[in-house]
């Protein structure tokens, strides 16, 4: 049996804004109507703009200039087109996002995660968890495990919100330099705790993001395992034929 969920209203936003930008109502080289004017014009909220926007830039459709607001791009040389989760748990900047930091404990590495960062299973890692919302609802839940050795001295380690990325912090503070990420998307039941933070009824699975950061050695430097509610995700990508 199939079945077919309703993507997030950022992304549906991002795919109308981008519709625009192809058909010519946004050109290349102008200014997208301001978060204001397109909350008024599409009923969204702030938020929702905001991470459509976001969503935009990434992807090569949108850039920011200062002192002049959100440019069109225009169509990107190669159109990549997916919710890469991955990216966004590398690049979330904790005091500007939306949303809370649930917890930042050492815990005993998970069997998944531990292989990958080459540790054995009864070692201990950083878990910085942090729930992602939309209009005050749960979207994704990131649990980001980290290697001790790694954080030691860093402030990673702490329960208040980062000023930054956790990217950008490892490399700042430790001179790591973060080189290319694998994703790997499984589906599950999520755990009692994790059901409760996501706000899930009983038997909705959850889509699991496993995201591996590597530097150019291959050492992996950090581990996210981001968890998406299946009755309100879908993952769709869309490629340029060779």
């Amino acid at each position: 049996m199939a079945y077919e969920v309703e993507a997030p209203k950022y992304v549906r936003l991002a795919q109308t804004i981008q519709g625009r930008i192809e058909d010519g109502t946004y050109a290349p080289g102008t200014r997208v109507p301001s978060e204001n004017q397109l909350v008024q014009a599409f009923g969204m909220s702030r938020p929702t703009v905001v991470r459509a926007l976001e969503l935009l830039k990434r992807d090569g459709w949108l850039e920011s200039r200062q002192g002049y607001g959100t440019i069109v791009r225009g169509r990107p040389a190669l159109v990549e087109h997916k919710d890469r989760r991955g990216g966004e748990a590398l690049t979330r900047d904790e005091s500007q996002a939306f949303g809370r930091l649930v917890e930042v404990v050492h815990v005993p590495v998970p069997a998944r995660v531990a292989s990958v960062l080459g540790l054995p299973k009864r070692a201990k890692v950083l878990m910085r968890r942090f729930l992602a919302e939309e209009d005050g609802e749960p979207v994704e839940l990131v649990s980001s495990y980290f290697p001790a050795g790694l954080v030691e001295g860093t402030e990673l380690e702490s329960s208040a919100l980062l000023d930054g990325s956790t990217r950008a912090h490892l490399e700042a503070r430790k001179k790591v330099r973060f080189d290319h990420v694998t994703e790997r998307v499984s589906a599950r039941l999520p755990e009692r705790s994790e059901a409760e933070l996501l706000d899930l009824p009983d038997g909705v699975p959850v889509l699991s993001v496993l995201v591996v950061a590597y530097d150019a050695s291959g050492q992996a430097l950090q581990v996210s395992d981001v968890l998406l509610p299946a009755d309100r995700q879908e993952l769709e990508g869309t490629y340029r034929l060779n």
